[in-house]
């Protein structure tokens, strides 16, 4: 995932693939700190909410590193199916085990001389957490059926999306390998501690998928007044989402998931605004009770689609079958391409 800046003084940088862009205070902090910390060739934990970015954040410390030609090798613990966590990490022999058909090595034997990168490292089992301080504190280690040790010259990142301090205080992570992991701490700020880069992020997003696309100011309204419990990964299914949907490259409020639409009042002040309510069309008699605000977000949505109904429907978050029923209650016909037939 990037960051984008919507002005002269974006901070653009590519680290391992991943366009950086960043343009909130707590980013461009933390990316000066990545670059004061990254050459010390120290374990460095970062922590953060799932979908924050946590992931470039590590791709940027191997960049700055002092092995930054050196491999960079990731996983998250989280995926590693138990019975294989340790043939994944430091590799198996043939016949180590009864699918082993061939040798392997492991993903610290793959790093060697780069960075590895342990994604939701919280999610480690005891035994490995014991085998992998070994290793952070220089022992070898043997390939699973091996005889061989082995040793590497690898930087470890980690991350994690929980509270590790509490973990080693509950007993379920060792309190040394967190020290031993936690060297260097970085933070990455949850989205809603980043309101910079909300519609920095948005607008990246649109563009990847839809190059001609732009965020009308009630969709912004709601992107800005949103909470983004998902953070970052949040944002973005919202606007691949957008840009898939939208029947034209203006993105307005009701192009947006409809959780971004209804979770609080301020996202109904947006969406009315949508439909053209004003304090002044309020007093011009203009009806604006909710079933009247409803018909006309329908008829709305419905001219956008060209008369689309399942699109219509996928934009207003109901089923086909609900959409239908509304309009045969408005007396309305079958929708032709460009026009909706029935009073408005």
């Amino acid at each position: 995932m990037g960051f984008l800046a919507m002005n002269s003084e974006a901070d653009n940088r590519v680290f391992l693939g991943m366009t950086a862009v960043i343009r909130s205070e707590a980013m461009r902090g933390l990316l000066e700190m990545v670059e004061r910390v990254a050459s010390v060739d120290a374990a460095v934990l970062i922590s953060g909410e799932s979908g924050v970015g946590k992931e470039i954040v590590a791709r940027a410390v191997h960049h700055y590193s002092v092995r930054p030609d050196g491999p960079w090798v990731d996983v998250s613990c989280a995926t590693l199916p138990e019975h294989l966590v340790e043939s994944e990490l430091f590799g198996h022999e043939k016949g180590a085990y009864s699918s082993a058909d061939a040798a392997k090595p492991g993903l610290f034997e793959m790093a060697d001389g780069g960075t590895l990168f342990l994604d939701e490292i919280g999610e480690l089992e005891a035994r490995m957490q014991a085998k992998l301080l070994r290793v952070l504190d220089g022992a070898g280690f043997y390939r699973l059926g091996g005889t061989k040790k082995i040793s590497v010259d690898v930087r470890i990142v980690a991350a994690t999306n929980q509270n590790l301090g509490r973990m080693v205080q509950a007993g379920k992570f060792r309190a040394d390998l967190y020290h031993r992991l936690s060297q260097i701490l970085l933070d990455v700020p949850p989205l809603r501690r980043r309101q910079d880069d909300i519609l920095a992020l948005a607008e990246h997003f649109l563009k990847e998928h839809r190059p001609d696309g732009v965020l009308l100011p009630e969709a912004a309204e709601l992107l800005l007044e949103h909470r983004w419990p998902g953070n970052v990964r949040e944002l973005r299914n919202a606007l691949v989402k957008a840009a898939v949907m939208a029947p034209s490259p203006e993105i307005c409020a009701l192009d947006l998931p409809d959780h971004l639409r209804s979770g609080n009042g301020n996202g109904l002040a947006a969406l009315a605004k949508s439909v053209g309510y004003t304090e002044q069309a309020a007093t011009a008699g203009t009806d604006w009770s909710l079933e009247s605000m409803e018909r006309r977000m329908i008829f709305q949505v419905l001219q956008r689609t060209r008369g689309h109904q399942q699109k219509a429907a996928d934009l207003l978050g109901i089923s086909r079958r609900t959409l239908s029923r509304k309009l045969k209650a408005y007396g309305v016909e079958e929708p032709v391409s460009g026009t909706v037939r029935g009073a408005q």
